[in-house]
């Protein structure tokens, strides 16, 4: 017969390790390689390139003539994806943007699906690519000062947790977002986007995703 000491020994360790797993189990996973476009579709005779460790979209030479995605082949519902991006241009509207929960529009370059924003006035702003078209939420201009670094470098976290959206630059929040209506989807595939209109060019580098629970 094993005593309540013991068997209360036993249980923690059970709980222990348990735990122990579940932290293993949360562990970040590279969705980049560095060196190819395994595990994502898109365009990548013209639009996009991998450099220098980086997915690259657009071109400072020529126009991007429409949006373009690269996208996860992957789906995903509740997550912390960190990345780096950093995106330049020279003329005409240089945009850039993050999907996550979205899908390709079928027979189009699009996607439909909230977007976490990149460019002069929409840095860390949520977008409703494709679908109600309008910015669902928008980050005060002096957090957005204090974040971005212009034409460099930045971190950009996105967590979605049930239908809450939060968006960070370089460790600052910049919205916290809550999905209100019910019939909006809160899972499908990640996309990294180079708006067309411009002479632009986004890199997108060290990608990882933490699956929450």
């Amino acid at each position: 017969m094993i005593s309540r000491s013991k068997t209360a020994l036993i249980a923690a360790v059970w709980v222990v390790t348990l735990n122990s797993l579940l932290v293993l189990g949360a562990e970040p996973v590279r969705l980049f390689d560095g060196k190819s476009f395994a595990g994502w579709d898109g365009d990548t005779n013209r639009t996009w390139q991998v450099r220098s460790g980086a997915l690259v979209g657009g071109s400072l030479k020529d126009t991007v003539p429409r949006n373009e995605f690269l996208a996860s082949t992957q789906s995903y519902t509740n997550f912390v994806l960190r990345l780096k991006f950093k995106l330049v241009g020279t003329e005409g509207f240089v945009n850039a943007g993050v999907q996550i929960r979205s899908q390709r529009v079928p027979n189009d370059s699009e996607m439909i699906g909230y977007q976490a924003d990149i460019g002069a006035g929409w840095f860390g702003a949520i977008y409703d690519e494709s679908r109600r078209n309008q910015v669902l939420a928008k980050p005060a201009e002096a957090d957005v000062k204090k974040a971005v670094k212009v034409g460099d470098w930045n971190d950009y976290e996105i967590r979605a947790e049930g239908r809450r959206v939060v968006l960070k630059i370089n460790g600052i929040q910049m919205v916290d977002y809550t999905e209100a209506d019910a019939a909006i989807p809160q899972f499908g595939r990640l996309g990294l986007q180079v708006h067309g209109g411009g002479k632009s060019e986004i890199s997108y580098r060290d990608l990882t995703l933490e699956v929450l629970p």
